[in-house]
Formats: structure tokens, C-alpha cells, sequence
């Protein structure tokens, strides 16, 4: 463990008045003007039709729509997962759970994380003379070697998983105070609270942790804050640089402030979207600011809408699974229904990426690593096979190809986690398996499996309402195509340098500053 300790020596050296690691922001050779930057942003649980530039009856998305005026904006763009944990190991890796090992959601108590042998798009880039920085969510592990700055990220500020597991004193809207509300009350449905855990959320800066309870009211402006210092200090040293910001948004809890200070008392999810949309334009206009004609900027989304959160869920368009919430439940996240992986995408370059242009190409996630690697002129790992492909084509304007073919994951609502039963080929998407997330109104969709397949054609159905008829041409045409795909990749992962994550538990890795306070209360420094 003496490594351990060394690192941990290295990391939260004061720097501006902040918690820095201690980073080499000196320039050294001939980097500057050559190695692009790059600012990735996640959103969380944002749904396809909560961005305006997608779905005309959202208003609350100025900035957003506004990068996709100036940039690239892609309509068939996907989640690797449709939920948490695995979507954020394949943008990290570049591959799917069954190769990266995570195939559901880490919890607060988990030991383990993305596993170590898994080597992340910050690690690449840190090896290509990059200084690498993550803001916000990480949820892929945060016990000893599991915690973001041992897996190439040079600074971290941010809430180690989802700041609705814990307690805190500012509650949003469906969070629990601090100390945890009974069990055993009142039921929470609406905008009341659920109760989760009586340990108060964390928020760290390197490996130590600054606040806890974290003030969700002020989470927000922190993060844009420490992210423009983040492009402001890699900015003025001459060093190429990355940023992986995963926002809180549109996660629950939603923030009370926002909604408070909005004069026209829109609902707490319109409200979010604004306060989300403002923190996105503030890291915009700063790299705007400062490293305009350089940095590559990525917006996307892990998954699609909770939809069991009911009003303070978001909008999945058009994508509204009809065929499963005629079944019962919900069609969005933890489904592989559309509503469930497909997710807002925006690409902003100046003078790279064109302007104004609304791309068709089927994307997903697992894109992000190899076309950042390639752009950065870095190397792939060698002893493994990836599932992203390089959109720099795409990205540019020089083709409009993306993926032939998609593999949807189970991601909770049916089927083992993380198998592969769901396939997108083409306008085609074949069904091995169905079943609804926990809804609105508490239904879930009973699972299904489905021999042959349910097939769609999202060409003429995007909502997924009518399956093509077995007996059509039609159907009998892509059939075999989509049964060839899929052994070809469950064959290819059984001879892959696969992973697998520890998802065992122990109350010990809990994080906690203070151990004999009540919800592990620490003060600020």
C-alpha cells in the first residue's frame, strides 16, 4: 500500500485557494496548437425531448440549443446502457459491460468499481502528455484504487455516485434530510421524499472529502466554477487538456433554489433543465473565452428519463415505447426501449466541426473513446476489442456512417444485467427480450421473451407501436441478418480480454469524515 500513500501525498496540494493535485501545468515540447483539448459532458437521467433543438415543445434549453445552432447535433444517438454505472464504464472504456465488467449500478457500500485492469480514455490521455480533470458523478467505485484520481484523472471535485444516495440539509425535491426520514411513513409519490440511507452525501475534492453533508443549492454553481478554473489554469500552461464533467442533472434530487427564483414558477423540472442549460453555457463560454478555436466540446446524456419519478422526470419525444406501456410500465430508463438509451448529443468545434448541422448517423457513448483517442493522436489499447467506433468522419462532416449495428444491454427492467438481447441494425431493431421500469403509477411490465424476435422498423414506427408482422417479407429479410450479428458478438466477447467488477459490500468503505457525528457531519474548511 505504499503506493497508495504516496499518491495520496500527491493529490490535494493547495493551488489558487483550491484543493489541486499536484499537477505539472508547465509546458515542455511542442504540444501546443497541435493536440486538440477536449470538455465531455454528461448529463444524467435527460430525456431525447428535453432539449429544445430536438423537441419544440421544450423551452428551457437557451444555451444548449445554442451550441447545437453552432455545432453538430445527432438525432440517432445512444446510451451504451440505460442506466448509471454502465453507461459511464463503456464512455470511459469504450466497450460494453459484458467486456468492462460493469453491468449494474455500484452502491454507496460497494467495495469495488470499474475494474483496475480496465484502462480509461483519462489514462490514455495522461500517457499522451494530457492534464485530466472529472467534475461531478463518477459512480464506478470509490474505495482505495476505484476513486477517480487513480484512474487517470489528475484533479476530481465532485459526489463519488448519485447525490440521491445519501442525506443532506438542503433537500431537493424527493430526497431524504439529514437524519434519514422514518421508515415506515407517510408514501412517497409525487414531489414527496423518498428515504435512501442516513449517511449524508459526500462531496470530495481529490481523496479528501470538503462537505458533508454536500448544499445540493450550491452544487451546481461549484461545479461550473471548478470547472472553468480547471480550463482557465490547463489553458494558460500550454498543456493539452481533458475534462469529463458528469453533471448532477436531471437526476433527482431536483434543487429547490432554481424553482424559487424562477419568476413565471415553472415546475421543478423546467426549472432544473435552466439551471442545468445555465451551468453548460458557463463551461461553454469559457472555453469559448479562452481555448475557443482548439477544444472539442461532447454533450450527451448516460441514459433516458426516469420516468418513475413521475413530474420530476423528463421527456423521452417521440420515443414513447407504445407496444411496452400497452404492456404496462415504463418504456425509459433501465428499458431498452428508445425512450431508455436514446439521449440528447451536440458537437461543438469552431472552424472543425460544421455549423448548424443535424446529423443522422446511428452513435452511441462508446464512440467518445476511440474518437477522442484518435483525435488526440494517441493509441488504443492493444490486448482488447473496443465496440465504439471513430466518428471523426462524422463529426466533420465528411460522412454520415455510423454504427451498421447496436447491441442494447439489459439494464434492470428484464433479463440478466447487461446480456445482450436487444439489437439495433440499420432502421431495424429486433427484441429478444421485453419488459416496463417501475412507471408513474407504480407498474412495472411484466418480462418477456420473445422467440423469434420482436422486430421494429423505427424508419416508419419511432414510437415502437407496431411490431413487423412474422410472416412478412419484411421480417423474414432481416431476420437472419440480426441472428448473425448476435452470435458473431456474444462469440467475440467469449474470446475477449474480458472484465469482471466486484460488486460485494461492506459498510466500512462508506465515505465518512466524521464517523462519531450523526450522518458522518463534517464542517466545511
Amino acid at each position: 500500500m505504499g503506493w497508495l500513500f504516496l499518491k495520496v501525498l500527491l493529490v490535494g496540494v493547495t493551488f489558487l485557494g483550491s484543493l489541486y493535485p499536484l499537477v505539472d501545468f508547465s509546458f515542455s515540447g511542442d504540444t501546443r496548437g497541435q493536440k486538440p483539448n477536449f470538455v465531455i459532458i454528461l448529463a444524467d437521467d435527460m430525456g431525447w425531448g428535453d432539449l429544445g433543438a430536438n423537441w419544440a415543445e421544450t423551452k428551457d434549453t437557451t444555451n444548449l440549443d445554442k451550441m447545437a445552432a453552432e455545432g453538430m447535433r445527432f438525432v440517432d444517438f445512444h446510451a451504451a446502457a440505460s442506466t448509471c454505472s454502465p453507461s459511464r464504464a463503456s464512455l470511459l472504456t469504450g466497450r460494453l459491460g459484458l467486456r468492462n465488467g460493469v453491468t449494474h449500478n455500484f452502491a454507496v457500500t460497494s467495495v469495488g468499481g470499474l475494474p483496475l485492469n480496465e484502462t480509461t480514455l483519462a489514462e490514455v490521455l495522461q500517457q499522451a502528455g494530457y492534464v485530466t480533470g472529472m467534475i461531478g458523478k463518477w459512480h464506478l467505485g470509490h474505495h482505495g484504487s476505484y476513486h477517480p484520481n487513480f484512474r487517470g484523472f489528475d484533479y476530481y471535485f465532485g459526489i463519488p455516485y448519485s447525490h440521491d444516495m445519501g442525506c443532506t440539509d438542503t433537500p431537493g425535491y424527493n430526497h431524504p434530510p439529514c437524519p434519514a426520514c422514518p421508515r415506515g411513513g407517510r408514501p412517497s409519490r409525487h414531489l414527496e421524499r423518498d428515504c435512501y440511507t442516513d449517511v449524508a452525501l459526500p462531496l470530495y475534492e481529490n481523496l479528501y472529502i470538503v462537505e458533508q453533508p454536500v448544499n445540493l443549492s450550491s452544487l451546481a454553481q461549484k461545479y461550473a466554477e471548478k470547472a472553468t478554473q480547471f480550463i482557465q489554469h490547463a489553458s494558460a500552461s500550454g498543456r493539452p487538456f481533458l475534462l469529463y464533467v458528469g453533471l448532477a442533472h436531471m437526476h433527482v434530487p431536483l434543487s429547490r433554489t432554481q424553482l424559487s427564483a424562477d419568476p413565471r414558477g415553472r415546475r421543478p423540472y423546467g426549472a432544473g433543465l435552466r439551471e442545468m442549460d445555465s451551468l453548460v453555457g458557463q463551461i461553454k463560454d469559457k472555453v469559448d473565452r479562452t481555448a475557443k478555436e482548439n477544444t472539442f466540446l461532447w454533450f450527451t446524456g448516460d441514459n433516458g428519463p426516469w420516468a418513475q419519478k413521475c413530474e420530476l422526470a423528463g421527456s423521452v419525444g417521440p420515443f414513447t415505447g407504445s407496444w411496452q406501456t400497452h404492456q404496462g410500465g415504463s418504456p425509459a430508463k433501465q428499458t431498452t426501449w428508445e425512450g431508455g438509451h436514446r439521449v440528447p448529443a451536440l458537437a461543438y468545434w469552431p472552424g472543425r466541426v460544421p455549423v448548424n448541422v443535424t446529423s443522422t448517423a446511428l452513435l452511441s457513448v462508446l464512440d467518445i473513446f476511440p474518437t477522442v483517442v484518435a483525435l488526440a493522436g494517441a493509441s488504443l489499447p492493444q490486448d482488447r476489442h473496443f465496440d465504439g467506433l471513430d466518428a471523426s468522419k462524422v463529426l466533420f462532416g465528411r460522412s454520415q456512417m455510423g454504427h451498421g449495428v447496436l447491441f442494447h444491454p439489459n439494464s434492470g427492467a428484464a433479463g440478466e444485467y447487461g446480456a445482450l438481447q436487444t439489437v439495433r441494425l440499420g432502421h431495424y431493431k429486433a427484441f429478444y427480450i421485453s419488459g416496463g421500469a417501475k412507471a408513474c403509477d407504480g407498474a412495472v411490465g411484466p418480462e418477456q421473451l420473445h422467440e423469434p424476435p420482436l422486430i421494429f422498423n423505427l424508419e416508419d414506427d419511432v414510437a415502437e407501436a407496431v411490431p413487423l408482422d412474422r410472416g412478412s417479407a419484411e421480417y423474414q429479410g432481416v431476420l437472419p441478418r440480426v441472428r448473425e450479428l448476435l452470435a458473431d458478438v456474444i462469440l467475440d466477447i467469449a474470446g475477449d480480454n474480458t472484465s469482471r467488477a466486484d460488486y460485494t459490500h461492506h459498510p466500512s468503505v462508506t465515505p465518512c469524515c466524521n464517523p462519531h457525528h450523526v450522518a458522518c457531519r463534517c464542517q466545511t474548511p
